[in-house]
């Protein structure tokens, strides 16, 4: 099972790399520079939060604590328990420097589902909006020669199951005086 995923990651990863144009390859670059460190997600939390009422701020500490949930997940024990080797291309290297943590699972799709996971559950209407952007920087991640599909796929799974593990806790009602999500 395990030669068979890897065939069809390799097969994947071809059609990506083949797909490439300058034109595009600035623009992928550009976005998944800009979801380095959940930057992209922090930025859109802060306009949430300063823009969006009540409601946005709520989106936004949802989507927050979703990424501190799937950052934990995906970049401790997910990645110490499986240490895959980054994707190696000789003849299309990768556009941006290569990680030097293991390639499985995504970091960035993890951060970015659990963001549009856990803010779309306060809004609705925004994880609508915020879902195609996860998605292309998941894709970024393959498109730059970073990442294999599988380990977006996994990073896209610990992401979603983040954002709605916040949204369970988040219905919970915290008695006044007490910490809560």
């Amino acid at each position: 099972m395990a030669g068979r995923l890897q065939r069809l990651d390799e097969r994947i990863v071809g059609i990506s790399l083949r797909a490439r144009s300058p034109a595009l390859n600035h623009r992928i670059v550009a976005l998944t520079r800009a979801a380095n460190y959940s930057r992209l997600w922090l930025s859109i939390a802060s306009l949430l939060a300063i823009f969006g009422g009540e409601r946005g701020r709520h989106a936004a500490c949802r989507g927050i604590a979703a990424i501190a949930i799937a950052a934990a997940v995906a970049n401790g024990p997910a990645k110490l328990l499986v240490r895959r080797r980054r994707p190696l291309a000789r003849s299309n290297p990768a556009l941006i420097r290569m990680p030097r943590s293991t390639s499985f699972p995504s970091g960035h799709s993890a951060a970015a589902f659990a963001f549009a996971t856990g803010a779309g559950s306060e809004w609705p209407a925004l994880g609508g909006a915020l879902t195609p952007l996860a998605a292309a920087v998941a894709y970024s991640r393959i498109y730059t020669g970073v990442h294999y599909p599988s380990d977006v796929a996994a990073g896209m799974l610990i992401g979603i199951g983040s954002g709605m593990l916040v949204r369970r806790r988040s219905s919970v009602r915290v008695p006044p005086g007490e910490v809560g999500l």
